[in-house]
């Protein structure tokens, strides 16, 4: 009996020394990320689509990946039908559903009725070869083949001007979108920040770690009045501005990082009225 049980100890080491059973961190998949928009680009030489504040997600033709690398655990039918090719997108619900998306696309165990409810919006073919306007293209056409209704190419349209391109904002604006993203038409398939894709919002938005809670007053006493946060420069600053009073009573913890919105930076380089968006996760 002691021989076997030496016999099944080496064998249980030899398998935790497998590198895939090894507890190693997933590896983070190279995506393209967006500059922000400048008021003296050439606006025709892009496509111009919708910003959708969704969970980022890439396909590689076999597995569904967030941004930092996880598992998408979406249900199996969800990605059945995909493409072998490489997606880049956004899993999305609806404007204004961030939360319940969160919620769906975290969960171990997933729900099929909430994911009944999931897109999957792709905006890039990582890897594909040719220019962007060639890439549209592709990606038209790959969903057009797949026939799969939750998958679908973000629509990408061309203005001729600034003053187009500010319609159409506008338009966006007003039924609850947040922004525009522009993708230079002849641009190569590249990862990293680059201004090859360019985001234009009506606001800005950065992210920061909470290191302090200040105590509420007034109708606040009792509660959290504002976090206190500090910037990659060390710089800090407090955020009171749109937190629910759920938050107030349970703050994000001491360490948490956390997405805010704010118009610009002050003379002395901290963020002017800052107001708290979420809790930034990154799967």
């Amino acid at each position: 009996m002691a021989g076997l049980k030496r016999i099944l100890f080496a064998l249980w080491l030899a398998l935790a020394a497998h590198p895939a059973w090894a507890d190693t961190p997933p590896a983070t998949p190279a995506m393209l990320l967006a500059e922000v928009y400048a008021a003296d680009v050439d606006v025709s030489q892009y496509w111009v689509s919708e910003k959708f504040d969704g969970v980022r997600a890439q396909w590689d033709g076999r597995t569904l990946r967030f941004r930092g690398g996880g598992i998408v655990p979406a249900p199996a039918w969800f990605t059945a039908s995909f493409p072998t090719v490489p997606l880049d997108g956004e899993l999305w619900i609806a404007r204004d559903r961030f939360d319940a998306l969160s919620g769906t696309v975290r969960k171990i165990e997933p729900v099929d009725a909430e994911w009944r409810q999931v897109r999957y919006l792709i905006f890039e073919l990582p890897g594909a070869a040719g220019d962007f306007s060639q890439r549209v293209r592709q990606m038209r056409a790959i969903v057009a083949q797949a026939g799969v209704p939750w998958l679908e190419a973000v629509e990408q349209v061309r203005v001729a001007d600034k003053a187009e391109l500010m319609q159409r904002l506008d338009a966006v604006l007003r039924t609850g979108g947040e922004g525009l993203m522009l993708h230079r038409a002849d641009a190569a398939y590249q990862t990293g920040r680059s201004d090859a894709l360019l985001k234009l919002k009506p606001w800005q938005d950065a992210e920061a770690v909470v290191v302090g809670h200040v105590p509420g007053k007034g109708k606040y006493r009792g509660m959290t009045g504002a976090l206190q946060m500090e910037m990659p420069d060390g710089k800090r600053f407090r955020i009171g501005s749109g937190l629910s009073d759920a938050l107030r009573r349970q703050p994000p913890p001491i360490g948490t990082r956390i997405t805010y919105r704010y118009q610009q930076l002050t003379k002395n380089g901290v963020p002017r009225f800052p107001r708290y968006l979420r809790v930034r996760e990154d799967f």
